[in-house]
């Protein structure tokens, strides 16, 4: 068994499983179970802006200037080399095996079938949590733009219902205490919502229906064709990018140098606490992978829209960093719409107000991206079996994969209308960062292929002696963190930086000995070493759910996967 649950696919086979349409079609290999090619790379690079410039610009980039001062604008370029080794190994991938599935598929034939399933598994983690935390954060600009109408919705239709419990008790112990002062405003909005929501007896009709609305819209537009969807995607991005750009430039206008001393208050270390927010951000070039199958020239216009949107997207954050912490003191940026709330405080509020309707169509054009994302994960781990084949039918008229498409939209709108998640940013930074580390070391098992004109190929550097000399200067920049690991309480909680530092060991080694390739190499210790810095307890819940994905493995996908069913026929 141990030796079936790693098979691997062949690049071959999974070309030719897409070329014959495999899918639950009863006529397979016919155009209709065929999805549509309709991206070039001009698409390809606004679909990586859309989903990189999204939350992190309007929302997680307050916390982590808060947590790092303009310091923070080291962890954006930080994040983006890191997600950039990353990128150049998915272009490898996308350019030898251009089939939707993303790092799943790729996984499959490098891994083999377990470390496929685990990745697929921590994928939908991934982008669920997401999509579910940038429903509910469109929800909030959506409710504060409605505001500046004069529109004023009943907090118990946008507020969730534990929010509103505890802002109700919360409030009492307060009241009781004379403790008026600490009610902040966000608390009586919550308190309201409980106070004025129908119901009857301890029940109360709570929901955020906004955050429904827009997950049913956006669900809708990716149902009915990637032609549509891309249509939508590019007029959000062009738009966004202009708001973005004019930000930057007026807000030059309003620096203060003297906020940018101390440049990192907090040190390096209170630089890495932003980490989870930062890479936040980053997670989108990821969803480009998924789409192969609808690129016109996937092994040349991937590489090239991952590639092209990071640079783009890395410039935007540093500049926009570099402003919130000029136009203000790093002290005040812990806030959740730190841009509008700058230009606010500068008496900017025509500006502020921009920015909030930029903000609605930033978050709407990022579920938009990982919404389409999703359900093509669910069909190529259907066409494996792995899942119901439903997962993987393809409709006759839109050539969407339909089902999943449907399966995604109750999956993230049904939490999204009762769930707090704001704060869910670790948990999808663990697991995107545990793809990319998977993706790295699939690029190492491939074996070298020369170049092919028209497809991208990823330049070897022989890691041999640069790899060991990275460790030993990494050993004197961060030999008190080493020595820490095996000193003061808490010692569980350095477990991920244990890990790190096991891995990090092994694989200078592997170089060295293998004289392996430089780029896969860094991506994966740079990834490794970003997971290592998120907390212990978001490891224990990415722990619990890859062991539910185990679960499901051997009770279901072992059995029923394709690849198993074919070795047992041969035999």
């Amino acid at each position: 068994m141990s030796k079936s649950i790693f098979r691997k696919k062949s690049v071959a086979k999974i070309l030719h499983d897409v070329e014959c349409g495999f899918s639950d079609s009863e006529h397979p290999g016919t155009a209709s179970t065929q999805l549509r090619k309709e991206l070039n790379v001009r698409d390809l690079t606004l679909m990586g802006i859309a989903a990189v410039v999204g939350a992190g610009i309007f929302s997680t980039i307050g916390e982590a200037s808060f947590q790092g001062g303009p310091g923070v604008s080291i962890l954006f370029i930080i994040t983006a080399v890191t997600c950039g080794f990353s990128a150049l190994c998915y272009a490898e991938f996308a350019s030898r095996i251009p089939v939707a599935g993303s790092a799943y598929t790729y996984a499959y034939a490098s891994f083999g079938e377990l470390i496929a399933w685990i990745i697929g598994w921590d994928l939908l983690m991934e982008y669920a949590i997401g999509n579910i935390a940038v429903a509910i954060s469109w929800s909030t600009y959506f409710v504060n733009l409605l505001e500046g109408f004069h529109i004023h919705m009943p907090s118990y239709l946008f507020v969730d219902y534990l929010s509103a419990f505890k802002a109700h008790t919360e409030i009492a112990k307060l009241t009781a205490s004379h403790d008026l002062a600490a009610i902040t405003d966000t608390l009586k909005i919550n308190a309201s919502a409980w106070a004025t929501a129908p119901g009857f007896g301890n029940f109360k009709f709570i929901a955020n229906l906004p955050a429904l609305a827009i997950v049913v819209i956006i669900t809708y537009l990716v149902y009915i064709g990637i032609r549509e969807t891309k249509r939508a995607t590019n007029a959000m991005v062009y738009l966004k990018i202009a708001i973005v750009l004019a930000v930057i430039v007026i807000g030059f206008f309003y620096v203060t140098p003297a906020n940018w001393h101390p440049f990192m208050p907090n040190g390096f270390s209170g630089v890495m606490k932003g980490v989870s927010g930062v890479f936040f951000a980053y997670i989108g070039f990821d969803a480009i992978s998924t789409t192969a199958e609808e690129c016109e020239k996937p092994q040349r216009d991937l590489p090239r829209g991952m590639i092209y949107s990071l640079v783009i997207c890395t410039v935007l954050y540093v500049l926009i960093s570099l402003v919130l912490t000029g136009m203000v003191s790093y002290k005040d940026l812990q806030v959740g719409d730190p841009l509008a709330y700058v230009f606010a405080k500068v008496g900017l509020h025509n500006i502020s107000y921009v920015i909030s309707i930029s903000a609605v169509i930033a978050t709407a054009s990022v579920l938009l991206i990982f919404q389409l994302g999703q359900p093509r994960i669910w069909m190529s781990m259907s066409r494996d079996g792995l899942l119901p084949k439903v997962f993987s039918r393809i409709h006759p008229k839109y050539h969407t994969p339909s089902f999943s498409t449907i399966v995604t939209g109750f999956v993230v709108g049904i939490p999204a209308l009762f769930l707090n998640l704001t704060v869910v940013t670790d948990l999808t930074s663990i697991g995107t960062l545990f793809a990319f580390v998977l993706v790295c070391g699939g690029v190492l098992l491939l074996p070298r292929e020369s170049a092919v004109k028209g497809k991208f190929h990823l330049p070897y550097i022989n890691a041999q002696w640069i790899a060991p000399a990275v460790f030993i200067v990494a050993l004197v920049f961060f030999w008190k963190d080493f020595l820490g690991l095996f000193s003061g309480s808490n010692i569980h909680e350095k477990f991920p930086f244990f890990l790190f530092v096991i891995l990090s060991t092994a694989l200078t080694i592997l170089a060295f000995v293998k004289k392996l390739s430089l780029i896969p190499v860094l991506g994966l210790l740079s990834c490794f070493y970003l997971m290592a810095q998120l907390g212990y307890d978001s490891w224990i819940r990415f722990l619990v759910w890859l062991i539910i994905g185990l679960v499901i493995y051997f009770t279901y996908s072992y059995k029923n996967s394709v690849l198993g069913r074919e070795a047992k026929n041969a035999a």
